[in-house]
């Protein structure tokens, strides 16, 4: 069975001093690039916004950042602005060995639908075509490390094993927000659906 490392959103901005930071983020980076130096296949996602996107709290007049509003595709988040195409913020961290990446997906350039996921955007039917790639490598099991945990790490490891394939999350290698609870909603969330959640 092939398995992939699927590094989630280690970017600039996820991180301390960032615009959308999660505690202790770049934590996790020295452990990343130990695994992605055992890993045979290692794939990068990268949050890639472009200016004045729709998840961003700036482009709601009087929305504050972390309200909930309802899109055409569902609830969503607004956010700081943050990721922007081609800013620092939206740039890998500086430690992290992103020269080990067979794969860097970008998600969240379409201005008008956010995307947590790996796999689809936030409509739940729009594809990123991360699976097809994977099926093309013969890939069938995916270990999951990364930013957030809450989000883009578990909307991506759940929409994983909804495709079928066998699904690790480490939680040691990852980081959460934990927004009213979002944290242990995902933990568990995960394990229902099959994820191995270690």
């Amino acid at each position: 069975m092939a398995n992939a490392l699927l590094v989630i959103d280690m970017q600039n901005d996820f991180c301390p001093g960032g615009a959308l930071a999660v505690a202790e983020g770049d934590r996790i980076v020295p452990g990343i690039n130990a695994l992605m130096a055992t890993s045979d296949i290692v794939i990068l996602t990268q949050d890639w916004h472009p200016a004045g996107h729709s998840s961003f709290a700036s482009s709601h007049p009087g929305a504050e950042p972390m309200s909930l509003v309802q899109m055409p595709y569902g609830p969503q988040v607004l956010w700081p602005d943050h990721c922007i195409q081609g800013s620092i913020g939206a740039a890998f961290h500086p430690d992290l060995a992103q020269d080990r990446a067979d794969l860097i997906l970008r998600k969240g350039y379409n201005p008008a639908i956010d995307s947590y996921s790996a796999f689809f955007e936030n409509d739940h039917s729009t594809p990123t075509g991360l699976e097809g790639y994977l099926h093309s490598r013969g890939i069938t099991g995916l270990t999951l490390v990364g930013l957030a945990t809450d989000f883009c790490v578990n909307y991506s490891a759940v929409d994983a094993a909804r495709l079928g394939f066998k699904v690790e999350v480490r939680t040691d290698l990852c980081r959460g927000i934990d927004l009213d609870g979002s944290l242990a909603a995902s933990l568990a969330g995960m394990a229902e659906v099959g994820v191995d959640v270690r």
